[in-house]
């Protein structure tokens, strides 16, 4: 199991307005809630950007407050809608002895043969599922292996994403993961259309127009 994402915080006085002294010295304040009356506290921009990044938010976290460590999960990440800076994070506090319910990532692996890629491509319509599981057994995605996908009408469901021992699946195992998408001939009904369409000098003209009219009216009587 790899090494779990760490870094430090410390309990938060300030709140409301009062928190952008806050993030003008380069700190983000955050909530912890799950377990206990709700913990505010303070956390150094950089290192908490780092460990979002690595852990997301179905890796378990471990942050040290005060000497005190609290294993959570990242929930609510709220960023600036232009400079994309972090304005707050919720973290939800876990217990290691009970389960929780978690949306996982599905991710594709392995590749179909090459007579069905030659007719189109798998895609994913489902991107994740809900699962159980002790925060211990809790994983970061799950794979979707294509290869497995032999025809066009062959569709993976949820009920057939393999699941690690301790985890159980919450989502409707009969909602398709994936569909087949044919490739569009657009190209070759332009071509068969070219072959009907007339040569320039095959085109018969069925009508004069009112000036050409009167000069072979003029052309006549001369």
């Amino acid at each position: 199991m790899a090494e779990r994402v760490t870094f430090n915080a410390e309990t938060r006085s300030l709140f409301g307005k009062k928190t952008k002294k806050l993030r003008r010295e380069g700190m983000v304040p955050a909530v912890v809630y799950g377990q206990r009356d709700p913990l505010h506290i303070q956390v150094d921009r950089i290192p908490l950007r780092r460990a979002l990044r690595q852990a997301g938010t179905n890796e378990l976290i471990d942050i040290s407050v005060d000497g005190k460590v609290v294993t959570v999960l990242a929930r609510d990440i709220q960023q600036h809608a232009t400079r994309g800076d972090l304005i707050h994070v919720d973290f939800f506090e876990v217990n290691m002895a009970e389960t929780i319910i978690a949306e996982v990532p599905l991710v594709f692996s392995g590749e179909t043969d090459s007579e069905l890629q030659a007719l189109g491509q798998v895609t994913q319509i489902l991107h994740s599922v809900e699962i159980e599981c002790l925060p211990g057994d809790l994983v970061s995605e799950l794979e979707v292996d294509i290869s497995a996908i032999t025809a066009p009408d062959h569709v993976i469901y949820a009920g057939d994403v393999p699941l690690p021992e301790g985890l159980t699946l919450i989502t409707d195992p009969e909602t398709a993961v994936t569909s087949f998408d044919y490739f569009r001939e657009e190209e070759e009904e332009e071509d068969e259309d070219m072959l009907f369409a007339p040569a320039a000098d095959e085109v018969e003209v069925i009508g004069r127009g009112a000036d050409e009219e009167e000069e072979a009216a003029e052309g006549d009587e001369g």
